[in-house]
């Protein structure tokens, strides 16, 4: 059976291939060039593991499954130059992935794919953990879901009476420069849950932590519908491009 024979009676993915900004190749076959970058450089990843590889060839990499007959460098690049990084490349939203050339349903699939498995990684490292005792790992779970979004997302971490993380809950979205609130919402979940603290996270889009009155007079609303019924509010964390603030470190808790 000769080789495009074979390729042409291979099971169909899930989606077919994006067609990308590549190189034209013939149909079933990769020239010998690609074939040889895309063993190098998932070897170089073996071997030296992300930190060898520059956000481009990372991106490469995640792209070799979505376009398997293709040269991906060009839109790896083209994306990075409309997203700015790797992380803001996986988080970017599907409609805005969607006006990329080249980027189709096969492409957001696997930046998903890997955008969740990070979500989940960096989850598990903090679900059922006390807090306060691992909050470097809450941090960097906190930056990794939410830093890279591009309208504000709030939400709530419910802990138990020993400052075990219980839940971790989503309660809104809203614009670039705003996200609704409701402090009698929050505290009646912490009710339904049997939480004894919590701590509230939103981000910035902008990438600047520092708090608006706006965010100033809700945490407060929180912290006092929550005194009421006896819970704590250990913090309230927001949460930027590179930094984030601590209202407890601030003296504003």
């Amino acid at each position: 059976m000769s080789d495009s024979r074979a390729f042409q009676e291979m099971p169909l993915p899930l989606f077919e291939a994006d067609e990308a900004q590549a190189v034209p190749l013939p149909k079933g076959k990769l020239p010998s060039y690609i074939a040889q970058h895309r063993k190098r450089l998932r070897q170089r990843f073996l071997n030296g593991g992300a930190d060898a590889l520059p956000d481009y060839e990372l991106l490469e990499l995640v792209l070799f499954r979505a376009i398997p007959r293709q040269d991906v460098k060009p839109l790896a690049y083209t994306l990075l130059d409309a997203f700015g990084d790797f992380n803001r490349v996986l988080s970017a939203p599907a409609p805005r992935l969607k006006e990329i050339k080249g980027v189709g349903d096969a492409v957001i699939q696997e930046l998903k794919i890997v955008e969740a498995a990070a979500h989940r990684l960096a989850r598990s490292r903090v679900l059922q953990r006390h807090v306060l005792s691992s909050w470097d790992a809450l941090l960097d779970y906190c930056h990794t879901t939410m830093a890279h979004r591009e309208t504000e997302h709030f939400r709530v971490l419910f802990l138990d009476r020993k400052n075990v993380l219980i839940a971790d809950e989503e309660q809104a979205r809203g614009t670039v420069d705003h996200v609704p609130v409701y402090p009698r919402e929050v505290v009646k979940r912490a009710l339904e849950i049997n939480s004894s603290a919590l701590i509230l996270v939103h981000n910035h889009p902008s990438g600047d932590p520092t708090p608006s009155q706006s965010d100033i007079d809700m945490t407060q609303q929180v912290e006092q519908a929550a005194l009421t019924l006896g819970i704590t509010l250990h913090d309230h964390l927001i949460i930027g491009k590179s930094r984030e603030l601590s209202f407890r470190a601030e003296g504003l808790l």
